[in-house]
């Protein structure tokens, strides 16, 4: 067990406001998938041209979760960039669409789709309000 689940993980603090966006995502409920989801996902086995993708659009952070099946995507961006543009630049990056395709193999999503299209908008029913 990741020893952060109970210590908590960092945030990174960023110059200027941001905004937070929550996606969500359901693997194939298959054991040896997910851990193979998680290994392409690992810092070694993420390929290069996709991270540099991520920071080119312009996205300050992005951190997924999983419990189970379930994924949960966080991604931090300036609160100025548009979110359509921001992802039609990533996915318009190297080796994007081919990404795309040899992750889907383990997601519940239909073939040939977007990254955009594949994760779900989270809403946000709570916050520590004002």
């Amino acid at each position: 067990m990741d020893k952060n689940l109970k210590e908590g993980y960092k945030v990174k603090n960023f110059k200027g406001e941001t905004k937070r966006y929550v996606q969500a995502l359901s693997l194939q409920d298959n054991p040896e998938l997910i851990a193979a989801y998680r290994r392409i996902h690992s810092k070694e086995g993420i390929w290069p041209e996709i991270l540099q993708g991520i920071k080119d659009s312009g996205i300050l952070e992005m951190e997924i979760y999983i419990l189970g099946t379930q994924l949960v995507m966080i991604v931090e961006m300036p609160a100025d960039l548009d979110w359509d543009a921001t992802m039609a630049k990533m996915g318009a990056g190297p080796r994007q669409a081919e990404w795309e395709e040899f992750v889907a193999q383990y997601q519940k999503a239909a073939p040939g789709q977007s990254s955009d299209e594949k994760w779900r908008m989270m809403e946000r029913m709570f916050h520590l309000y004002d």
